[in-house]
């Protein structure tokens, strides 16, 4: 919020206290002031006469004689083009000090120049406050300024200072300069002055204007008819003040209704009451159609956005922006006054989707004063009559119940200090609490507090808690050393799992990502293996952001996709985070492989990122974590072909339960990313948590050599590798150290339907050199077994 000090001052005395100390002290409360600024800067100003004006030749410059007090004329060189004999304009001495440089005395093409004549702009005041003529040219003052006047800024209502507040979701009372007023009073210790607007508005005839509403998300609307204003010039004072919240100054009406904004934290809308179709208002939130806002600009109105009609005829975007058809012209002779309280989720959701934050809807959005609205018309009619020559007025209308019961909370001295760590007498208390306008009521211990109306936040005996210890001051809380049990720090199961994970995969070669946990519908519903029911969010950001991922795989191949379009081409990822379903959550692995994991130009060696990379580094990372062995099991992937290419993608499991499955993208889902051809998997952490990883063993090195055996097998086509492997050790017993397969064929010489197989087994003893006799026993063994249960023969 953007508090204005000389407005401040208006409400709440500030003698002494200057922009700086306020900014530390409201810090100190709760308040943090971001940044303090000045409308306008300048030093050794002074208002002077140009008496005489003459171009200087063959430039764009003149020079002038300009007067600057009774007895003193300077000569000054000024390139403006409307500097003219006769002009009242803002003199800088020489020796002021501007935002752009120091002024000093010299001559310019020749000619004695003694200070400079200025704009406003040079005095360092907003552009976007300006007219185009005022940027082009020194500032006209008007025909009575005072030649000599020296307090320039004050002369023209910038001698302000604007603190930045940056307010707390909970204080949205704040936003209000009237309550702002009674927050530094409270801070400060000083009353707070209220203008005398009660009551203004209980004025005028009977009425035939009529407001309706068809939902609930308008459950109060006050209004009142004012038959005759006059459109003109608002008070520069207002303007001021407008200005240093950040608000242009249209005319007068309209800067009344936002400066009641400003002052009462209730956002209003004036209607030209001549361009409404009838006398009536109806709020519904049922229409859909193309809405023409006061800025002349159309936004789609959607179903269950608030709308303001009138005669059927959509007037306005409820708690965010009026329509143009209804807006206050120079034309304009008698308005409507509205002042109505808005659903905060709707009026939020409406304004995103428009992208329309205006001041309104985000008062609306954090919430509103319920018996502002009376304040907001009492205090219009006011300034109405005083500044618009306000007349001919109706009775106010009220629809709905605006809520005015007392709310009070309840809090005892004992349970404040135990809370807090303090020691605070009951008067000290009580004194902070009346400065809050709390009205304490003392019973013995116990203090009862009735909360004003525009204090939402205070629900429960902690807030007033929070009240006392921040007005107070946290300075006062005594410095003491916290008390706990020693214990030993050390990670838990998944923590260790989690740090495991990024040493093995790092030290692969394999970068660490975290991407967005919101994702859009289309990832969400074409997601891999989803844990459960869909999350939506109830407010999304935008529709990117609409659902909580049950699946890592859209996250992960985007982010390769966005890697690839930028000419990276080496994209090895992995990822560690929880997906969700309703009711349901799981920690993930992804790991996508994109290129070749190793290359040496030099020396022609490349290590694609293939299948087989993949399943070695899943296999690594799962030795490393002491799982080994029969309790893997790799097989064909049945449960998703979909995101999964069907003949090259596997599924693994540990311990007969599904860890995840790996393998090459489908060329459907790479075309959809727009990706090469890159291997992925995703995998349960889950599943490792809940199962036991084998103890570490340390074996001495084996003395006895070993003797390996080739073999060369003829099997069936659909033969798997793995169910060989599993009966050549068993067949062995413990003289099988170790069997892999080493070479497949199918081709010429092998019979159709055929493959020849090539495998090493490594025969190894611990306790004694191996007997060729018993090699060749426990060969043959295996042989026989190979012939009988896999219809194996040696290959010739």
């Amino acid at each position: 919020m953007r508090l204005s000090y000389k407005w401040l001052s208006e409400y709440v005395d500030l003698s002494g206290i200057s922009p700086e100390e306020l900014a530390t002290k409201m810090t100190t409360a709760g308040l943090e002031v971001e940044g303090i600024e000045t409308l306008a800067y300048g030093t050794k100003l002074v208002i002077g006469e140009v008496l005489e004006s003459e171009d200087i030749p063959d430039t764009h410059l003149h020079s002038t004689k300009t007067r600057v007090s009774d007895t003193e004329i300077l000569d000054i060189v000024c390139g403006a083009p409307n500097c003219r004999k006769g002009l009242k304009v803002i003199v800088a001495l020489p020796g002021c000090e501007l935002r752009g440089g120091t002024i000093s005395a010299k001559p310019v093409r020749g000619y004695a120049s003694n200070g400079m004549l200025c704009s406003l702009l040079e005095l360092d005041v907003d552009k976007k406050y300006l007219t185009e003529k005022q940027m082009e040219g020194i500032e006209e003052l008007p025909e009575d300024a005072p030649v000599g006047e020296t307090k320039v800024l004050e002369y023209l209502g910038y001698d302000d200072t604007v603190l930045d507040v940056s307010l707390t979701p909970n204080r949205a009372d704040c936003s209000s300069m009237w309550n702002m007023a009674k927050e530094v009073g409270a801070i400060l210790h000083r009353d707070v002055k209220w203008p005398d607007y009660e009551g203004k508005a209980d004025i005028g005839g009977k009425t035939d204007f009529t407001l309706h509403s068809t939902t609930e998300k308008c459950p109060a609307f006050v209004g009142k008819v004012v038959g005759k204003v006059k459109v003109k010039e608002t008070p520069k004072w207002m303007v001021n003040y407008l200005h240093a919240a950040g608000i242009n100054s249209i005319n007068n009406v309209v800067d009344i209704s936002n400066f009641v904004m400003l002052e009462t934290g209730q956002p209003l809308h004036y209607y030209n009451l001549a361009k409404l179709p009838k006398k009536e208002i109806t709020v519904v939130d049922d229409v859909e159609m193309t809405f023409v806002a006061l800025d002349g600009l159309e936004f789609p109105v959607e179903k269950g956005d608030i709308m303001i009609t009138t005669g059927g005829e959509p007037t306005g975007i409820a708690g965010i922006m009026g329509g143009e058809e209804s807006m206050i012209d120079e034309q304009t002779q008698a308005i409507f006054i509205e002042a109505a309280c808005f659903d905060a989720a709707s009026v939020r959701k409406t304004s995103i989707r428009m992208n329309l934050l205006t001041e309104a809807a985000q008062r609306f959005t954090k919430g509103v004063d319920p018996q502002a609205m009376k304040k907001a018309v009492d205090r219009s009619v006011q300034l109405l009559q005083e500044y618009a020559e306000a007349d001919d007025f109706e009775e106010t209308i009220v629809m709905g119940n605006i809520d005015e019961s007392p709310r009070i909370v309840k809090e005892s001295l004992t349970h404040l200090n135990a809370l807090l760590g303090t020691k605070f007498t009951m008067d000290e208390v009580v004194e902070q609490l009346k400065w809050l306008d709390f009205k304490p009521e003392v019973k013995g211990e116990e203090i009862s507090c009735t909360i004003p109306s525009y204090r939402r936040d205070i629900e429960r005996a902690a807030d007033i808690d929070e009240e006392v210890i921040r007005l107070i001051g946290f300075d006062q809380l005594e410095s003491t050393l916290p008390t706990m049990e020693a214990t030993v720090g050390k990670l838990s199961p998944m923590q260790s799992l989690r740090r495991k994970t990024r040493e093995a995969f790092s030290s692969m070669g394999v970068s660490e990502i975290v991407t967005y946990t919101l994702i859009s519908e289309e990832y969400a519903r074409d997601a891999h293996r989803a844990v459960g029911e869909l999350i939506p969010l109830a407010m999304p950001i935008s529709e990117a952001r609409k659902y909580i991922r049950p699946s890592l795989m859209n996250s992960v191949l985007e982010c390769v996709a966005y890697n690839e379009a930028r000419q990276n081409s080496q994209n090895h990822f992995f990822e560690l985070s929880k997906v969700y379903g309703k009711g349901q959550e799981a920690e993930r692995l992804a790991i996508v492989l994109d290129g070749n994991v190793q290359e040496d130009v030099l020396h022609k060696y490349q290590l694609n990122g293939d299948f087989y990379t993949l399943k070695g580094m899943i296999l690594t990372w799962l030795e490393k974590l002491g799982y080994t062995g029969s309790r893997i099991l790799v097989c064909e992937n049945t449960c998703d072909r979909e995101h999964f290419h069907p003949y090259r993608s596997a599924e693994i499991y540990l311990d007969k339960k599904l860890l995840g499955v790996f393998g090459e993208i489908h060329p459907l889902v790479a075309k959809k990313f727009d990706i090469k051809k890159v291997y992925y998997a995703e995998l349960e952490l889950d599943v490792l948590s809940t199962a036991t990883a084998a103890r570490l063993k340390f074996n001495a090195i084996n003395r006895y050599p070993s003797v390996e055996r080739d073999i060369a097998i003829v099997v069936e086509k659909d033969v798997k590798a793995s169910d060989l492997l599993y009966l050549v050790k068993k067949s062995g017993g413990k003289l099988v150290k170790n069997a892999h397969i080493f070479d497949v064929y199918e081709g010429e010489h092998v019979e159709k339907g055929m493959k020849s197989v090539a495998l090493r087994i490594v025969y190894e003893a611990n306790d004694r050199t191996l007997k060729e006799e018993e090699i060749s026993e426990v060969h043959q063994k295996i042989l026989a077994s190979l012939s009988e249960k896999m219809n194996a023969t040696l290959r010739g």
